[in-house]
């Protein structure tokens, strides 16, 4: 692969991958996974999140109260609560890993082989992080669709609609995914994962011992 494109989709998928952890993290935090709107007060809108259940009001603004306990969460919520906030961890841990390892960034004493394991590791753990995130988003979704079809459930009653965070979440994971796939593209794609100075003191080396052995021939 051209040197100067290994650099650019290691920027591209560092600048994704940035982007997908700040997506998460909000994911994490807003309120509004799940929204209700009540028939009988249509200007109050319900909201619940991972650790908050809001009431919007056209009027009166947004009053919110956090959950007294993790136990009061729904199951469902109580998974994507630990499943969302572990992901943050190596989310933010490979960006770290993965900027110490792109060919842009000069480091004394730095090998290529280094920066290329910590691609290789940094890529691992955006895929990993990008899973915890899809996992219990994609699940919430399923079963709020699933509630919505539900026939057995009386049309008067009223049903969760899928909320914000959701699509925050997804976004997110969808582009720490993204970036991931294309820093391990660019080792993988990479036949030698050297700078243009190492090949040139290689092909040097190289002739020079391809003219001490003619030397000695003659």
């Amino acid at each position: 692969m051209n040197l100067v494109h290994r650099h650019r989709l290691q920027l591209v998928g560092l600048l994704l991958s940035t982007l997908g952890w700040i997506l998460t993290g909000t994911c994490n935090y807003l309120p509004d996974w799940k929204n209700l709107n009540l028939d009988l007060n249509e200007l109050e809108l319900w909201t619940m999140g991972l650790w908050q259940t809001c009431i919007v009001q056209d009027v009166g603004g947004t009053q919110c109260e956090d959950f007294d306990s993790f136990l009061a969460l729904p199951l469902e919520f109580r998974t994507s609560r630990i499943l969302v906030s572990s992901s943050n961890g190596p989310s933010f841990l490979s960006l770290v890993i993965s900027s110490l390892g792109l060919d842009c960034l000069m480091l004394e004493d730095t090998e290529q082989k280094l920066k290329k394991q910590l691609l290789l590791l940094g890529g691992i753990l955006m895929w990993i992080a990008g899973v915890l995130v899809l996992v219990p988003v994609s699940c919430v979704v399923h079963n709020i669709i699933q509630e919505l079809r539900d026939e057995q459930i009386p049309e008067i009653v009223p049903r969760w609609e899928i909320g914000d965070a959701l699509f925050s979440g997804w976004f997110g994971g969808l582009f720490v995914i993204l970036g991931g796939f294309l820093l391990l593209s660019t080792v993988v794609l990479s036949s030698e994962h050297q700078l243009p100075e190492q090949h040139t003191m290689a092909d040097i080396q190289d002739t020079h011992q391809y003219v001490e052995t003619g030397n000695r021939g003659h």
